[in-house]
């Protein structure tokens, strides 16, 4: 793709966006440039990326054809105000903030104005994104399909209604963390068995890993999957019993529950 991508801000998921577009070859590191507020974050992009870096928000507002808004969302207001004037013709504006709605963005930087709602997750860094996108009524078909292109390089992309993005964040934007938790209690209880820390975190790590690949894969019900690792009166379903004894579901679906009710009322 020729086509220029811009960021502005170069945070942890601009971060995890541009490596994942670089190491995919969808994007070449001349066609992208990315601002930041300091020396030192310009400084450690050029050195991870190779690519353009600027402090001009505006610079790179009026050389992209794709602009990724990567700031903190108490933030957007500030840097909007100062590009909104800036858009290069037919642009697309990427949001990848919580709870920053295409009705707000569309007032702030004007109606015309093509724009998507995203919400990806860090894992993009590595080629395993999941990102979910919804484009306001100015974004033509082939132009989401462009979008839906650049998101899918470095994992899946699924679009969706907006009326549903406030609840994306608690199943696939926020979810690696709960994941990595999970992982390091994995590993945690092969460590008290004896195993080495560093072998612990690689079998845990690649189980995770192995069962989210069949799910995938196999398009079967994870009930199903689960079912067939439980043998009658095993160590597994006695494993899964101590589970669904403390609470494990509830404790997931509460934290998403929290995770929903805070995407929901970032901003608007």
């Amino acid at each position: 793709m020729e086509k220029k991508i811009g960021f502005i801000g170069s945070g942890n998921m601009a971060k995890a966006i541009l490596g994942g577009l670089l190491s995919s070859g969808i994007a070449s590191a001349e066609n992208v440039t990315a601002s930041a507020l300091t020396e030192k974050t310009i400084s450690e992009i050029n050195k991870e990326f190779h690519i353009k870096t600027t402090k001009d928000n505006v610079a790179v507002a009026q050389s992209s054809d794709y602009l990724f808004l990567a700031v903190k969302p108490d933030q957007y207001k500030a840097v909007i105000e100062e590009v909104r004037g800036a858009l290069k013709e037919n642009a697309i504006v990427i949001t990848i903030a919580a709870g920053v709605t295409l009705r707000s963005l569309g007032e702030q930087l004007g109606q015309e104005v093509k724009i998507v709602r995203t919400m990806p997750n860090t894992p993009s860094l590595v080629g395993e994104g999941m990102s979910a996108l919804c484009p306001n009524e100015n974004v033509m078909a082939d132009e989401l399909a462009e979008v839906v292109e650049l998101f899918s390089s470095f994992g899946r992309a699924e679009v969706l209604e907006e009326h549903l993005m406030d609840a994306v964040p608690a199943v696939s934007g926020s979810s690696p963390a709960y994941v990595f938790m999970f992982i390091e209690a994995l590993a945690d209880g092969a460590v008290k068995q004896g195993i080495s820390r560093e072998k612990a975190y690689k079998m845990a790590a690649q189980a995770v890993l192995g069962a989210a690949k069949m799910v995938l894969e196999t398009e079967t019900h994870p009930g199903a999957l689960k079912d067939a690792v439980c043998s009658p009166g095993g160590a597994t379903i006695e494993a899964v019993s101590t589970l669904e004894k403390t609470g494990f579901r509830a404790s997931v679906l509460s934290a998403m529950e929290s995770c929903y009710k805070k995407s929901a009322n970032m901003i608007d």
